[in-house]
C-alpha cells in the first residue's frame, strides 16, 4: 500500500480518542504508572476568535507536544491539558454588533478550534479541558478573589495572613504598631476606639488593608467601547479593539494590591528558568529603586507635596515643581488667577494615554498652578507647574525637578524660562543629563558642598529627617492592578452592597452566573452593561440572585455592575487543571501537592508584563495562604518565536488627474523598476481616457492582497481578484501588464487576518497531512526565533515522509503499490551506526529544545539506511519511536505494522549505546611522497609494522612504486601513511 496520509491520521486520531490515550493519571498511581515520576507541559492557552488558527498558531503547540510525547517514551506521567480564554472583549463587541450573546459565538469558536486542534494531532488531555467563561470554571475565579479581600499583607511576615488575624490585633492593640502593606490615608486608632467603631466604620479602614480593595483610580477610560483598558489594551494612544480614543479618567474601582508583592516578584525571577530578555522586562516593569521621599511644604496653605527621588543630593539643584495633571492638589492649590488655563491643559491631556505620554520625549508642555511650594532647606519659593510628562500612577505623581540634572526637567524650563541653577562642579549644564554623575562633586549646596554622589545622598537623607521632611525610601514603579471592567463578558463578582459597603457572598453559593442582559452596551446612565439586568440582586435570606424590584435594603441588595478582566481566569488556570471537575474544592491537595507546578509552559513574550506577572503574583499569594505548595507557578518557559507571513502587494497609481477612485490603475511590480517604460503606459493609458497628467506627480502605493489569488511566480489571479467581494470596488480597475501577467511584489511581515497573509493549518493537511505541517514547522528554524512562512519548502519534508513509509515496504511484485517489508535480520556495523548516532543526536536535540535539528538528523539517518538497504526490525522499530514525537501518526500505522498492538506513545525511548559509535577501522590516505594517491581501509588495532605491510603489498602501492625500492615509509596510526620514493 501506498502512504495514503488522509486515511492514516483520520485513524490514529480516532484510536487516541476512543482509547483516551493521552489522559494523565493523578495519585495513587497504580499499574505501569506506580512509582513513575510526573512531569507537566503546558501551553498558554488560546483565546478561540472567529478567524481559527493560522499555521503561526500551533508552533508553540507542536513543540510542547513533541517534548510531552518524548517525556512519555521517558517513563514519565505526563499531564499535558489544554483548554480556552474564553471571556474578553472581542466576543462582546461582536455581540453589541449583531445581538447574538457572547456565549454563542464563544461556543461556535471552540469548536473550529478543536476541530482545527484536533487535526494536527496534538496529544492534549482533552478530558481537562477548561474554559474561564464556563461557570463551573469562574466559580473558583470568584472563590480566589474573595480569598485575596479576606487577606491583607504583614509586611514583617512577609506574606499575605487572613483579616481576621488584622482585626484581632486592632481588638488588642489598635493600628498603630502593624507593620502593613496598605493605603497612606489609614486613620491611626487605638484598641479602645477601635472596638467603639460602628460596622461600617470598621470595614471602611479594613478596605484600606485588604489586598483587593475599592478606591478611586485613575483609568484608561475608552467611550466608544464603554469600558476601562489595561495599558496593554492600547496602542498608539487608542483602543487596540476598534482603534478607539481613550480618555485618562477617575473611577472608584476595584484593584489588586500586587505591589505589596514588588520584592518578592523580583527575588523570584532569580528562582526561575525563564528567558531573561522576558525577565528583564518584569523587572524593568517592577521598577526597584532606592532613593528618599521627600516632603515640600505649599506657601500659604495646610498642603504638602511628597515626592520620591532617587537623587536627594541635588535637592539644592531644585528650581521648580511639576505635578501630573491628575494629582489631586492640582485643584485645591491652583489659583484663581491660573485656573482657566490648568483646566484648559487637563482637558487636552486627558486624552492622552500613559503609554502615549511615557514615550514622547520631544513635546514640552505645561501650565503654571500660581502656587509655590518651600524648599525643605533654604526656605525659597519653588513655583509649582503641571505636565503631563509627569504622571499620577507613577512614584507620587509629583517631581522635584532638577533642570541641570535631568534633559527633560532642562528642556522644560528653558522653555518656560524658569531658573537652572548649576550644582555640578566643572559640568556644563547643557550636558549635565548625560554626565556620570558618580564621581561628581557637589557644588552650591550648602552642606552638600565638596561631596561626592553618595556622600551626598547619604548626607541629605540625613539632614532631611533631622527636620522631619523626608526619609531614605526604597520605591516600586509597579502599581496595584485596576481589576474592574465595564464589561458584561467576564467573571461576575462575588459581591453585593449594604449601605455602599462590599460584603462577599459565601463561597458555599458560588457561583455567581452572568444574568441575562436586553444589550451589551453601558446603560444611557453610563453604567457597566449589568446595570441593564432585571435580575441582579442578591437576597440574603435565600442566598441567590433575585429580580432587582426586589431590593430593599433590609435582605436584598445590589449587586457588583463590574466584571474582572480578562487576565484573572489566566492567573490560575494551570493549577485547576490538576484537578478540573472537583466540585468542593479549587483542587484536593493529593493532586496539587502531586503535580506541584508546571515544569515546562510555552508562550508568547507578548505577555510579559500581562499574563505573567498576575499569574505569578497570584501564585505567590495562594502559597502565603497555604493553598499552593510553591511560590513559582512554572519552573521553565520557553517563548516562541512568531512564524511570519509572506504578504503580497499590487501596486495601485494615484494620478494627479481627478479621475474618481474607482477608476483605479495597478501597476505590475516588476514595471516599477524601468522609470521609463513605466511611464510610457501611463501617459498611452490615461491618453485612451482623454487624459492629460503630469507624470511627475504621480503617486504608487502598495495595497494588501490575499496569497490566496497569488501563484508560486507571484502572479495576480485578476480574474479572481474581481470576483472577491474583499475588492468589489476595485472589480473596474485597470492593470498595467508585463508581458501579459500582473506581477505583485512579496515582503515578510506579522501573520494577519488584515494583512491577507494568513496560511490555514487546514489547508496544509488536506493537501500533505498533520505530519508534513508538524515537521516543517519545527524544520524552519529554532523555536525561539521568528521565521517566514514558505509554503513552497513544505514539498521536502513531504517527501521525506513518503521516504520513510519506504524503508518499510517493498515494491510489490506485481507492480502496483508496495508490501510491508521488515525482517528479523541481524543488523550491520552501518545499520547500527547509524540507529546511534540518531538517537544521541536527537535526544540531545529534544532536552535542548532544537527541534529543527531533529528533522534534518531523522532525514540523514533516513537516507543512510536506504543506501544501507537496511529492513532489520532491530533497527527500524526504534527509529520509529524517535520519529513519533514529532510525526506520531506516520509512527503509529508502521507501529502497528510491526506487530505492536499498544501505541507507540507507550513504547520506552531508544537508549544510546556509545560502542556502535565507536569506529573500528580507518580509512587511510595513502600518499607517495606527499600526494595521495588512494585510499586503503585497515583496522584500527594494526601497529605500525602491520599497517606499513599491508600497505606495501596492496597493488596499487606496487604500480606507483613500479620495482622501485622506498627511501621510507612514514606510518601515523589512525591518521596517514606516506611512502617516500
Amino acid at each position: 500500500m501506498s502512504y495514503n496520509f488522509r486515511e492514516i491520521e483520520a485513524k490514529w486520531q480516532q484510536y487516541w480518542k476512543d482509547n483516551t490515550t493521552f489522559v494523565a493519571k493523578n495519585p495513587p498511581l497504580s499499574g505501569e504508572m506506580e512509582g513513575a515520576p510526573k512531569y507537566y507541559v503546558l501551553d498558554m492557552f488560546p483565546y478561540p476568535s472567529g478567524a481559527g488558527l493560522h499555521v503561526g498558531h500551533p508552533l508553540g503547540y507542536i513543540a510542547s507536544d513533541i517534548y510531552a510525547r518524548y517525556k512519555r517514551h521517558k517513563g514519565f506521567n505526563v499531564l499535558h491539558p489544554q483548554g480556552y480564554d474564553s471571556f474578553g472583549l472581542p466576543a462582546e463587541q461582536y455581540a453589541i454588533q449583531t445581538g447574538q450573546h457572547p456565549a454563542i459565538t464563544t461556543q461556535q469558536n471552540i469548536a473550529r478550534y478543536r476541530e482545527q486542534l484536533d487535526k494536527i494531532g496534538f496529544s492534549f488531555d482533552w478530558s481537562r479541558e477548561v474554559r474561564t467563561s464556563d461557570p463551573k470554571f469562574y466559580k473558583w475565579t470568584q472563590w480566589i478573589f474573595i480569598q485575596l479581600f479576606n487577606s491583607w499583607y504583614d509586611a514583617t511576615e512577609d506574606k499575605a495572613r487572613s483579616i481576621n488575624d488584622l482585626e484581632a490585633i486592632f481588638s488588642a492593640e489598635g493600628n498603630a504598631t502593624i507593620n502593613a502593606v496598605c493605603d497612606e490615608d489609614v486613620i491611626q486608632c487605638t484598641a479602645e476606639e477601635w472596638n467603639a467603631f460602628s460596622s461600617k466604620e470598621k470595614q471602611e479602614v479594613l478596605l484600606k488593608y485588604r489586598l483587593t480593595y475599592l478606591a478611586e483610580t485613575e483609568v484608561n477610560w475608552c467611550p466608544k467601547l464603554g469600558t476601562v483598558l489595561a495599558n496593554d489594551e492600547i496602542v498608539n494612544g487608542v483602543s487596540e479593539r476598534g482603534g478607539y480614543p481613550v480618555l485618562r479618567k477617575k473611577m472608584t474601582q476595584w484593584s489588586m494590591r500586587i505591589s505589596a508583592y514588588a520584592q518578592r516578584l523580583l527575588d523570584g525571577l532569580d528562582t526561575i528558568d525563564w528567558p531573561q530578555p522576558l525577565k528583564d522586562s518584569q523587572t524593568n516593569w517592577i521598577g526597584r529603586s532606592e532613593g528618599a521621599s521627600v516632603e515640600f511644604r505649599i506657601q500659604n496653605s495646610e498642603f504638602k507635596i511628597e515626592v520620591f527621588t532617587t537623587r536627594p543630593d541635588t535637592i539644592f539643584g531644585v528650581s521648580f515643581m511639576t505635578l501630573a495633571p491628575e494629582h489631586e492638589l492640582v485643584q485645591k492649590i491652583t489659583t484663581s488667577v491660573q485656573k482657566a488655563e490648568v483646566d484648559a491643559y487637563i482637558e487636552a491631556t486627558a486624552k492622552r494615554s500613559e503609554r502615549e505620554r511615557m514615550a514622547d520625549v520631544k513635546t514640552i508642555s505645561g501650565a503654571f498652578t500660581g502656587a509655590y511650594a518651600e524648599h525643605p532647606f533654604t526656605k525659597e519659593p519653588i513655583p509649582i507647574w503641571i505636565g503631563d510628562y509627569v504622571l499620577a500612577g507613577y512614584g507620587t505623581g509629583a517631581v522635584m525637578a532638577v533642570p541641570c540634572g535631568d534633559q527633560r526637567d532642562y528642556d522644560f524650563a528653558k522653555h518656560f524660562d524658569i531658573a537652572i541653577p548649576n550644582i555640578f562642579e566643572g559640568v556644563d549644564i547643557s550636558e549635565a543629563a548625560f554626565a556620570d554623575k558618580e564621581h561628581t562633586i557637589i557644588a552650591n549646596s550648602d552642606f552638600l558642598n565638596g561631596l561626592n554622589y553618595k556622600k551626598a545622598t547619604k548626607r541629605a537623607i540625613y539632614e532631611l529627617e533631622q527636620i522631619d521632611q523626608g526619609k531614605g525610601k526604597i520605591n516600586y514603579r509597579l502599581r496595584d492592578a485596576v481589576f474592574s471592567r465595564q464589561r458584561y463578558w467576564g467573571e461576575p463578582f462575588p459581591v453585593y452592597y449594604v449601605d455602599g459597603m462590599p460584603q462577599m457572598i459565601e463561597a458555599k453559593y458560588l457561583p455567581i452566573e452572568l444574568p441575562e442582559v436586553e444589550k451589551y452596551l453601558p446603560t444611557e446612565s453610563g453604567e457597566p452593561p449589568l446595570g441593564r439586568a432585571d435580575v441582579w440582586a442578591w437576597d440574603t435570606k435565600n442566598n441567590k440572585v433575585v429580580a432587582n424590584d426586589l431590593i430593599d435594603h433590609n435582605s436584598v441588595f445590589p449587586l457588583e455592575l463590574n466584571t474582572m478582566p480578562g487576565w484573572a481566569g489566566s492567573s490560575y488556570y494551570f493549577n485547576r487543571y490538576m484537578d478540573p471537575h472537583n466540585e468542593d474544592e479549587i483542587f484536593s491537595q493529593e493532586a496539587i501537592v502531586y503535580w506541584k507546578e508546571v515544569d515546562l509552559y510555552i508562550g508568547g513574550s507578548e505577555h510579559a508584563t500581562g499574563h505573567l506577572l498576575y499569574a505569578r503574583f497570584w501564585q505567590k499569594f495562594l502559597f502565603d495562604r497555604g493553598i499552593v505548595p510553591v511560590e513559582e507557578f512554572a519552573k521553565k518557559l520557553i517563548n516562541q518565536g512568531m512564524i511570519l507571513g509572506t504578504s503580497a502587494f499590487m501596486h495601485r497609481v494615484f494620478l494627479n488627474t481627478g479621475l474618481q477612485t474607482d477608476e483605479a490603475i495597478f501597476i505590475s511590480a516588476d514595471l516599477l523598476e524601468n522609470d521609463s517604460e513605466l511611464k510610457e503606459r501611463l501617459v498611452h493609458l490615461t491618453q485612451k481616457r482623454g487624459v492629460d497628467i503630469d507624470i511627475s506627480k504621480i503617486n504608487i502605493m502598495p495595497l494588501h492582497v490575499d496569497v490566496t489569488l497569488i501563484n508560486s511566480s507571484n502572479e495576480l489571479d485578476i480574474e479572481g481578484f474581481k470576483l472577491d467581494n474583499k475588492y468589489k470596488h476595485l472589480k473596474d480597475a485597470d492593470f498595467v501588464l508585463n508581458g501579459g501577467k500582473y506581477i505583485v511584489s512579496r515582503e515578510v511581515e506579522k501573520m494577519s487576518k488584515s494583512k491577507y497573509n494568513v496560511v490555514n493549518p487546514d489547508d496544509i493537511c488536506d493537501d500533505y497531512g498533520a505530519d508534513t505541517l508538524r515537521l516543517y514547522e519545527m524544520f524552519l528554524g529554532p523555536l525561539e526565533q521568528a521565521k517566514p512562512w514558505n509554503t513552497a519548502g513544505i514539498t521536502g519534508v513531504h517527501s521525506f515522509l513518503k521516504k520513510l513509509w519506504k524503508l518499510y515496504h517493498s515494491p510489490f511484485e506485481g507492480g502496483q503499490g508496495d508490501v510491508f517489508n521488515v525482517s528479523d535480520a541481524e543488523p550491520t556495523k552501518d545499520n547500527l551506526k547509524t540507529l546511534h548516532k540518531t538517537i544521541k543526536k536527537v535526544e540531545e536535540d529534544i532536552e535542548n529544545f532544537s527541534f529543527n535539528t531533529s528533522v534534518s538528523t531523522f532525514m540523514i539517518a533516513v537516507n543512510e539506511l536506504t543506501a544501507q538497504k537496511c529492513n532489520a526490525r532491530a533497527i527500524l522499530e526504534p527509529l520509529l519511536v524517535l520519529i513519533s514525537p514529532y510525526a506520531p501518526h506516520i509512527a503509529e500505522e508502521l507501529w502497528q505494522k510491526l506487530g505492536h498492538n499498544e501505541s507507540i506513545a507507550t513504547a520506552a525511548f531508544p537508549v544510546f549505546e556509545a560502542q556502535h559509535l565507536v569506529e573500528s577501522t580507518k580509512q587511510y590516505p595513502i600518499s607517495f611522497n606527499g600526494k595521495m594517491r588512494f585510499t586503503l581501509e585497515l583496522s584500527l588495532d594494526l601497529s605500525k609494522e602491520e599497517i606499513e605491510a599491508a600497505v606495501m603489498a596492496h597493488e596499487k602501492t606496487q604500480q606507483q612504486l613500479a620495482g622501485r625500492e622506498p627511501k621510507k615509509v612514514i606510518v601515523v596510526p589512525g591518521k596517514i601513511v606516506n611512502v617516500v620514493g
